[in-house]
């Protein structure tokens, strides 16, 4: 390892101060923040850096950092210079002398070892470095096999193997030779039955000389491969057995000693975080390119989704874009309306001219007709000059009025005579001003009941409702919750910098079951929330927040198919005016079995009810006998029956 000899000034010449160079970028100064500081008066806070260039075959260059006094190198000043093994360089009155391999330095904690504890030194400072190497970089097959050649070259082995476990098997992923060579044919190459015991045992082994070991002398891959030395130790991360190292001496003379072995198992703990790092990092790059698949299958534009009422949105959506159509889209709050507004005018002849947005909601109601179509001059106090409406603003382009169900019933007829006549009028203004807009309206009321009650005009809502995008809550998307909530979690992992890359397999429960009332914009929430305060890699329900009173109930099946039933048949009584008779004969079925289920749903109290439609044939098998006039008097048996 390169190493940095520091002799400073009034210091004795023969106690100078030795520092390995480990790092990419090591500084030098007299502040206490440097990486070697140096009580040198002459020397600057931040006086220089050593680079380490690894492109150039590990090559160090040293720099005077700006506002710092030269070096001096050779006796000429430099603001860089490219170290050479043996130069020396003078910061202040400070000499410095490079080195580039160890055993040219020889520091005194080394020089009080003995051989065969400085070879040891040696090596678990290899181990280090290539360690520290290592980490830096998560491309499995080229780090695996820097991993095996590192093996052969600290353990002086002639073969080196690594042996991951795959489900239940064990399996040769790399066999490299002393020469950095791929071995052809590994699995024959090394003993079933060393491995088998390491397995097991999960202990390091050495077999010094395998072929008069007591144990496995007479293993029948022992002898076949007529083995020398061998050393296997196990790949332990958390006690859970990722797989082994394997390596082999062919040559008697070079057998394994214990100490081979002690900086095998050190090395061995090492590996196991630098394999078990890369295997994460990999199968996280695996699922994030299966997901991108995913998310190119499922996504239109901007918007992700794969269940069939989305895949029926994006039909009409595909449809509805290149027409100048005025749309309608519904759905609950939180459902993305305005990401389907925004795709429609990005994929409509208008893309180039500005999309205008106006919350009808979010405007007081006093200003809202200014903002819509501007003002004039003097048209009220506060109005100091002309101002141009949101209509003028979307010139050629699209207005989008997200909450249309909020505008007041005095806006509806002035933004129903935009529609029909194509021209606004300001405030205080007694001109019109022709405009070329389309207009795509959102709202989460329902329309139809609001013009029931006079909240929302008619005429307006077929000027509007040309076609209809209807967004179903997220709680009826299936899986799109855990596709959308996937891509949400990895976009926000990295603007977010959090460690977090999935979902428990019951947090991914949770999501499915949880009923989502604010729908995407309450998913984002909870995971944000869940991504700033959890530390765990994977995110759970708890993390998540969700569960309890919110999250949809699992009902048994028959009261699951009775509550359809019963809807069902609500909705096809509401087409029939409410007329049970003509309702069963649509549904097929007896209308007795309606009046059951009307029954049940209401109880006894049902049966008082009075229709203003007689239905004769209603119940007339099972009424009590009674005069032919009491069929239609609207009081007897038969009039109970019929309209219960």
């Amino acid at each position: 390892m390169p190493s940095l000899r520091v002799q400073l000034p009034g210091a004795s010449s023969a106690s100078p101060r030795v520092y390995r160079l480990h790092k990419r970028l090591t500084t030098l100064g007299t502040g206490a923040d440097n990486d070697i500081l140096l009580a040198d008066p002459l020397c600057a806070e931040s006086h220089a850096f050593l680079q380490c260039d690894e492109r150039n075959g590990a090559s160090y260059l040293i720099q005077a950092i700006d506002g710092a006094p030269d070096l001096v190198v050779g006796g000429k000043r430099k603001r860089k210079h490219r170290l050479a093994h043996r130069d020396t360089v003078r910061l202040g009155g400070t000499d410095l002398l490079f080195q580039r391999d160890e055993a040219s330095a020889p520091d005194s904690t080394s020089a009080s070892l003995s051989g065969d504890d400085r070879e040891a030194l040696s090596s678990y400072r290899k181990l280090f470095a290539f360690s520290e190497r290592l980490l830096l970089s998560y491309e499995l097959p080229s780090l695996l096999d820097a991993l095996m050649d590192a093996v052969v070259e600290v353990t002086s082995a002639d073969k080196g193997f690594l042996v991951l476990l795959e489900g239940s098997e064990m399996r040769v992923k790399v066999a490299r030779n002393i020469r950095r060579e791929i071995l052809l044919n590994p699995d024959g190459q090394i003993s079933d039955s060393i491995l088998e015991k390491v397995g097991k045992t999960r202990k390091p082994l050495i077999i010094s000389d395998a072929l008069r070991d007591e144990e496995f002398q007479n293993s029948l891959s022992v002898m076949n491969l007529k083995l020398s030395s061998v050393m296997c130790v196990p790949l332990l991360e958390h006690g859970n057995l990722l797989g082994m190292i394997y390596v082999g001496n062919d040559s008697v003379r070079a057998l394994f000693v214990e100490k081979d072995l002690e900086v095998l198992t050190v090395f061995s703990a090492q590996a196991a975080l630098i394999i078990q790092n890369a295997l994460l990092v990999n199968e996280l790059k695996l699922d994030n390119k299966l997901l991108s698949e995913q998310l190119t299958q499922m996504r239109y534009g901007s918007i992700i989704g794969s269940c069939a009422a989305m895949q029926e949105v994006f039909r009409k959506l595909g449809k509805v874009a290149t027409t100048d159509v005025s749309v309608v889209i519904t759905g609950e709050t939180g459902t993305g309306k305005e990401l389907i507004a925004r795709e429609i005018h990005e994929r409509s002849p208008r893309h180039k001219a500005p999309l205008i947005t106006i919350n009808c909601g979010a405007i007081p109601e006093h200003l809202l007709e200014s903002e819509l179509f501007g003002h004039v001059r003097g048209a009220f106090t506060g109005a100091v000059q002309n101002k141009q409406g949101r209509f003028q603003a979307a010139q050629g382009g699209t207005v989008f009025l997200d909450e249309i169900g909020e505008l007041p019933l005095l806006l509806q007829v002035k933004i129903l005579r935009v529609l029909q006549e194509r021209e606004i009028c300001r405030v205080g203004d007694t001109r019109s001003e022709p405009v070329d807009i389309r207009v795509i309206a959102a709202t989460h009321r329902d329309l139809p009941a609001d013009i029931q009650a006079g909240r929302f005009r008619e005429d307006l809502f077929y000027r509007l409702n040309v076609v209809q995008l209807h967004l179903p809550p997220l709680r009826d998307r299936g899986d799109d919750v855990l596709t959308i909530a996937t891509y949400l979690l990895h976009r926000y992992e990295r603007e977010l910098c959090t460690s977090a890359r999935g979902f428990s397999q019951g947090a991914q429960i949770a999501l499915r079951k949880y009923a989502w009332p604010g729908n995407i914009r309450q998913l984002e929430n909870h995971i944000k929330k869940a991504l700033i305060l959890s530390e765990a890699p994977l995110l759970s329900a708890e993390d998540l927040g969700i569960g309890g009173p919110l999250q949809t109930p699992v009902l048994p099946l028959q009261e699951a198919r009775e509550r359809f039933q019963r809807d069902y048949i609500n909705e096809v009584l509401a087409l029939n005016g409410g007329n049970r008779t003509k309702a069963a004969k649509d549904l097929g079925v007896d209308p007795r079995t309606i009046f059951r289920y009307l029954e049940k749903e209401d109880g006894p109290e049902a049966r008082t009810e009075v229709k203003t439609e007689a239905e004769p044939e209603a119940g007339s098998e099972d009424r009590p006998e009674t005069k032919p006039e009491s069929k239609t008097d609207g009081t007897g048996s038969c009039g109970a029956k019929g309209q219960a």
